[in-house]
C-alpha cells in the first residue's frame, strides 16, 4: 500500500465515523423525545438538542471536512 493509499484509507474513516455518529446521535435523541429515557413523557427540549446535533454532524461535518482536506493538500 502507497503512503497515498493509506492516507486516503485513513480519511475514508474518518469521513464514515463522523456520519455514523451523527446517526447514532440523531436517534438517541429520537429516543429521548419519544420513549422514557430520560424523563416519563419525553424530554422534547433535550431531544430536539441533541437531534439537531446528530444532523448538524451528519450532514455538515464531511462537508467541511472535505474543505479542510482540500485546504491542507493545496499546500
Amino acid at each position: 500500500m502507497t503512503p497515498d493509499d493509506a492516507l486516503w484509507r485513513k480519511r475514508f474513516g474518518i469521513f464514515a465515523l463522523l456520519r455514523v455518529s451523527g446517526l447514532l446521535l440523531f436517534f438517541i435523541g429520537m429516543a429521548i423525545v419519544f420513549s422514557d429515557l430520560v424523563r416519563p413523557g419525553g424530554a422534547l427540549g433535550l431531544g430536539m438538542v441533541v437531534i439537531g446535533c446528530g444532523l448538524v454532524e451528519a450532514l455538515l461535518g464531511p462537508v467541511m471536512l472535505r474543505q479542510h482536506w482540500e485546504k491542507t493538500d493545496r499546500r
